[in-house]
């Protein structure tokens, strides 16, 4: 597991003249810890011949394709295969295509089957845990391990007998799994550097110490490289209900996780300490150790091996190593991960009181590195402290924000989550410095005039995404993170909503459709269908829905019978509401290809969400669903004290008579208007 990084930091800094000098001496120095340990060798158990080959990879695929007829044939066949697996484990678990089966097997296995592959493992669980491929089984194996105890905790587990040396045994899971840490003690600190071992070691630490066992296959997975979490989509290896969930632990782990954090601290001064805790693959071990060392540790010996007390004041040598943490990516997303999990909230203010509050500007501007920690900082601090913070940063909030930067988006979203907590602690100003970012030219006090907005294309990249790819919609990772920031916007004020909707309305309609039909930007539509609960609707805002939902006009079929173009069209019934004209419009064009929609397995859906049945059979019960569904939107409003009732062009015509009458002056007895002046109205053709 070479990447720790769940945030994918690919712009790394280039290293200044002085850094060369350093990293080679903090190299030399995590040799020096770790000169006198052995990384055990991985004894040679025999190689799989040509037959055996043949028949393990045909088994791998036929448990990857998934086609038996009943659940019984696929566990039938699983023992069939755990049978020839019998004696021949451990050369299976280190063989680059039998590892694969093995993995599909632990995940398939009976609470039985599982402990007798764990007992064939015994006696080498250290070098198995420093093997390319046997590692990735036994994390899979562990998994299931920390499932099968909590079982037995439960009395939920089935009784298993093993069978040593011709002598039937009862041997709990607690038991082996206590063996296995045993066996481990003396190669800590050979595991924490090790490119394969320190994935193991910090699932041993996950499991002592009862905390969440993360998937293997999500984007920000911490507990396999990217690599690995690649080439397991490919190989379509998934998990099972065992993984993102933690588990309850038997008093005896506390021991054991008090003794591998006396290890890991064990011969090492505070210089050997920090190398490791910007080791690329030591650090997510030291992080770990971090987070969890309170569990056992009230003194919290590691942590104060990487920083001083909290009594002390600025420290050279410290502040050192903080610039470097603040400038490696590395190092920043050790001292990330250590703010937000497992550092005291006295041990994170001492370290932003004297190393990072007179420069929040400045590191907000490094996007790779120094960003990271001042977004934890706005949501782990005291509230005087996120005041102070967002003062300095709010208003350069428009020059810190790079339109070709992620990361400086999620600064945004930091910033915005941080002001909601806040009380919307300056909400008018950040949202003024969000538009002089993304649509400099929106007027929202102007709607009727000339409003053009590039918000779509400053903040999703139209023009360079997926949008349209005829071999295949594939959304991007940077396509979803964009998206998700235009949806926060829409979400933090509706004022971005209606820039969105002046975006629509300037886009092709092909274009406009294209987004409805794509995997990740037919979201930010959803999102964008949505009417303002803040306020009555004003006509402008009212001529805007209409002019939006001309849009669909034409498509609303091939958009009912799509995946993602249904979903769209189930929130147009919410969006035409109090425009009843249009629902009817919408309706009838579902009505006109009843055949075609009910054909489609999602425009079954859209037929029922819309009510279609009534709409053709009877219409006039579907009308009454019409208006209870406007009833139930005001009774939702006027709970919240807030008046939305649409006025009617009667109501408007009286109210404008009204501030006529009101403004105009009297004479002679009369009013008279103040615009009596005014040429008249003449139908037809001026003359």
């Amino acid at each position: 597991m070479g990447k720790s990084s769940s945030r994918g930091r690919r712009a790394l800094k280039k290293a200044d003249e002085n850094d060369g000098p350093k990293n080679e001496v903090q190299e030399e120095r995590i040799d020096e810890v770790v000169e006198d340990e052995k990384v055990p060798k991985v004894p040679f158990f025999g190689l799989v011949d040509s037959n055996e080959l043949t028949y393990f990879k045909q088994a791998e695929s036929t448990l990857n394709i998934d086609a038996f007829e009943s659940n019984e044939e696929k566990l039938g066949f699983v023992s069939s295969v755990l049978e020839e697996t019998k004696s021949k484990e451990l050369k299976l678990i280190t063989n680059q295509i039998c590892s694969k089966l093995m993995e599909r097997l632990i995940l398939l296995s009976n609470d039985k089957q599982l402990k007798e592959i764990f007992s064939s493992f015994q006696n080498h669980f250290a070098s198995l845990a420093h093997h390319k491929y046997s590692s990735h089984v036994l994390e899979t194996l562990l998994v299931r391990v920390a499932s099968l105890i909590e079982k037995e905790l439960a009395g939920t587990a089935t009784s298993v007998e093993t069978m040593d040396d011709d002598l039937i045994v009862h041997s709990s899971m607690e038991d082996l799994f206590l063996q296995l840490v045993e066996e481990l003690y003396p190669h800590i600190n050979t595991m924490i550097s090790h490119r394969y071992a320190s994935h193991v070691l910090r699932l041993i630490i996950l499991i002592l110490a009862g905390k969440e066992i993360p998937s293997t296959t999500m984007s920000n997975s911490t507990l396999r490289s990217k690599k690995s979490k690649i080439a397991r989509k490919m190989i379509e290896l998934g998990d099972n209900e065992d993984f993102s969930r933690s588990f309850s632990t038997p008093p005896s782990f506390r021991p054991c996780l008090r003794k591998i954090m006396d290890l890991v601290a064990e011969r090492k001064d505070m210089t050997a300490l920090r190398n490791l805790s910007i080791d690329k693959v030591a650090s997510p071990v030291i992080q770990l150790a971090v987070q969890v060392e309170g569990l056992v540790d009230k003194e919290r010996r590691i942590w104060h091996l990487i920083f001083l007390k909290d009594s002390e004041g600025k420290d050279e040598k410290e502040e050192s190593f903080m610039e470097y943490l603040l400038s490696d990516p590395v190092g920043s997303h050790f001292l990330e991960a250590v703010i937000k999990e497992g550092a005291r909230m006295k041990y994170v203010e001492r370290l932003y009181r004297l190393y990072m509050k007179d420069r929040v500007l400045k590191l907000s501007r490094r996007s790779t590195t120094g960003v990271f920690i001042i977004q934890q900082l706005l949501h782990k601090l005291k509230t005087s402290e996120i005041d102070f913070m967002l003062d300095q940063i709010i208003p350069e909030l428009s020059s810190l924000i790079s339109i070709t930067e992620l990361n400086n988006l999620e600064l945004a979203i930091n910033v915005i989550e941080a002001s909601i907590e806040r009380r919307n602690y300056r909400r008018e100003e950040l949202i003024q410095q969000l538009f002089r970012e993304f649509a400099p030219n929106f007027d929202y006090t102007n709607l009727g005039s000339e409003n053009p907005t590039e918000i779509l294309e400053n903040v999703l990249l139209l023009e360079k995404s997926t949008l349209g790819n005829t071999k295949g919609d594939w959304p991007t990772a940077e396509e979803r993170r964009r998206s998700l920031f235009l949806e926060k916007l829409m979400q933090y004020d509706y004022s971005f909503v209606v820039c969105v909707w002046l975006a629509f309305l300037s886009l092709p309609i092909d274009r406009f459709i294209e987004m409805c039909f794509h995997g990740v930007f037919s979201h930010v539509i959803d999102k964008a269908l949505q009417i303002s609960k803040n306020g009555e609707e004003t006509k402008p805002i009212t001529i805007l829905r209409k002019r939006v939902l001309n849009l669909f006009q034409g498509n609303i079929v091939k958009l009912a019978c799509n995946a993602y173009g249904s979903y769209i069209v189930d929130k147009l019934w919410e969006f035409t509401i109090f425009l009843n004209m249009y629902k009817d419009r919408i309706a009838t064009e579902l009505a006109s290809d009843s055949h075609k929609v009910k054909e489609s397995i999602y425009g079954k859906l859209v037929w029922k969400n819309w009510s279609m049945e009534l709409f053709l059979r009877k219409k006039y019960e579907w009308k009454t669903l019409v208006k209870h569904q406007e009833e139930e939107f005001l009774a939702t409003c006027e709970k919240s004290g807030i008046n939305v009732r649409p006025q009617k062009p009667i109501d408007l015509k009286i109210q404008s008579l009204s501030q006529n009458r009101e403004n105009s002056t009297k004479r002679g007895g009369e009013y008279i208007s103040a615009d009596h002046n005014k040429r008249p109205k003449v139908r037809g053709r001026n003359r």
